[in-house]
């Protein structure tokens, strides 16, 4: 499906059983949103991947379900956000298939579209800083729990692809962060970002 600048990600994208994969694949897609007719764009540059079996660092380990996570067990490609610290919104993407609960933070971007209206709902005109991590892109980009369970094919949240190529030379792969209390789950090299 076409979108503003590229195809938007279709479902069996989302439906790839290793979610270690998507979130290396999702690295140079474009995250969107429009509100208000105000489109605000950025390209990926950081992911984690978070399995809902063996994985103490997942929301939804080994079957708990909550009210929260209940997103998580839905269809692959749709928004899970939830609130960190009763601050931040973090947006993530449900990926597998019904019931297994697998999910890719978005930890970063590189502002593309509407920068301009990024950086008045960050309240601040420093660029490096402006979509350099999960509750600042998150800001940047409009997105709040609201929109928790939104299918990402259609607006006002989706991912697209614009041809943006990356190599695997340009992939560093380290452990997640501020995944501690996930004792030897939290050294999982599962955090992906673009080099440079």
């Amino acid at each position: 499906m076409n979108s503003e600048n590229g195809i938007i990600l279709p479902q069996s994208f989302f439906s790839n059983p290793d979610v270690v994969r998507v979130a290396k694949q999702l690295l140079g897609k474009v995250l969107c949103t429009k509100f208000d007719g105000k489109l605000t764009s950025g390209v990926i540059t950081e992911t984690e991947a978070y399995c809902g079996r063996n994985d103490k660092a997942c929301h939804a380990n080994n079957g708990l379900r909550t009210y929260r996570t209940e997103v998580m067990y839905g269809p692959p490609g749709n928004a899970y956000i939830y609130l960190c610290y009763g601050i931040h919104h973090l947006f993530n993407v449900v990926t597998n298939r019904e019931g297994l609960a697998d999910a890719v933070l978005i930890r970063g971007l590189q502002p593309a579209d509407g920068i301009e209206t990024m950086k008045q709902r960050r309240g601040i005109g420093d660029l490096k800083n402006l979509t350099n991590g999960p509750g600042k892109l998150s800001q940047a980009l409009q997105i709040s729990t609201s929109f928790s369970g939104h299918d990402l094919k259609s607006k006002p949240i989706w991912i697209e692809d614009r041809n943006v190529e990356i190599n695997s030379n340009q992939i560093k792969t380290t452990p997640r962060i501020g995944v501690d209390y996930a004792e030897e789950d939290a050294k999982k090299p599962w955090r992906f970002l673009l080099a440079g």
